[in-house]
C-alpha cells in the first residue's frame, strides 16, 4: 500500500481514487479543479511507523506473517514504543527491544502530550517491567493463550495505571475501547484500498455535513 486515497466530490457523488480521472465517473464530464465541489484531499493512512512513535502500543502482522499484511486472518503481535521509538515486545524468547521491524502498523497512544510526569516516567516503567521475572523464559514460559504479547502489553498498562494512582482496565474493556475501532478502521481501509486497485475507484453519495477524520467515515464497498 504505497499510493494514497484520494477523495474528490462531483454532482453530489465522492469519488475515492488514487488519482483524479480525467473524467468524471459518475457523469461523465471533464474534470477541472475549477469544476470540483471541492479540493481533493488524502484519506488518513491507519497505518504508522511505530519507530516514530512514543508511548504507544502498536499492531504489527507476526513475524511469522510472510506477507506482512493486516489480512484479517494471519496472527497479529503486539508491543509497547518507549519515548524513543524503540518497541518492547514479548516473545517466546522473552522480551525483544527492537529498533526496526515495525514500520508499518497500528498505533494506539497511551500518554497524552501534557501528561508531562508520565512521560517522564515512561521509559522507566518499561525498562522495569520487563526486566521482570513474568518474562524471563526462565521462570514463565510464552503461553498462546494466556501468557503471550498481549498479556505483556495489557499488564505494562495496568503496573503504569496502579503507579498512577487509577484503576486497571481488563482485557475485554482494553480490547473493545482501543484495540477493536481501530482494526476496524484498518478492515475498511484495506477493503476500499483493494475495490480502488480492481476498478480505479469507489463512488457513494456526498455527505454534504461530513465531520472530517471520523475514523467510522472511511465507506465500505459493498
Amino acid at each position: 500500500m504505497d499510493r494514497s486515497v484520494i477523495r474528490l466530490s462531483h454532482c453530489q457523488k465522492e469519488i475515492f481514487c488514487f488519482s483524479v480521472p480525467d473524467e468524471c465517473p459518475s457523469c461523465g464530464e471533464e474534470l477541472k479543479g475549477s469544476r470540483l465541489q471541492e479540493a481533493p484531499v488524502s484519506l488518513p493512512s491507519p497505518f504508522t511507523n511505530g519507530h516514530k512513535t512514543s508511548c504507544c502500543l502498536l499492531v504489527a502482522p507476526a513475524h511469522d506473517n510472510i506477507s506482512r499484511d493486516f489480512d484479517g486472518t494471519s496472527d497479529l503481535h503486539t508491543g509497547i514504543s518507549n519515548t524513543t521509538g524503540v518497541v518492547y515486545n514479548y516473545t517466546h524468547g522473552g522480551v525483544r527491544r527492537e529498533q526496526s521491524g515495525w514500520e508499518r502498523c497500528v498505533s494506539v497512544p497511551m500518554v497524552r502530550p501534557d501528561m508531562f510526569h508520565l512521560l517522564a516516567q515512561w521509559d522507566r516503567y518499561l525498562d522495569r517491567f520487563s526486566d521482570g521475572p513474568m518474562w524471563d523464559p526462565a521462570w514463565h514460559r510464552f503461553n498462546e493463550e494466556d501468557h503471550n504479547c498481549f498479556s505483556f502489553c495489557l499488564q505494562f498498562v495496568n503496573s503504569v495505571l496502579a503507579a498512577e494512582g487509577r484503576s486497571s482496565l481488563s482485557r475485554e474493556t482494553f480490547t473493545h475501547s482501543f484495540i477493536l475501532p481501530r482494526m476496524r478502521r484498518v478492515s475498511k481501509y484495506n477493503t476500499l484500498y483493494e475495490h480502488i486497485q480492481r476498478h480505479q475507484y469507489y463512488m457513494v453519495d456526498r455527505q454534504v455535513d461530513r465531520q472530517e477524520d471520523r475514523q467510522e467515515d472511511t465507506p465500505v464497498p459493498s
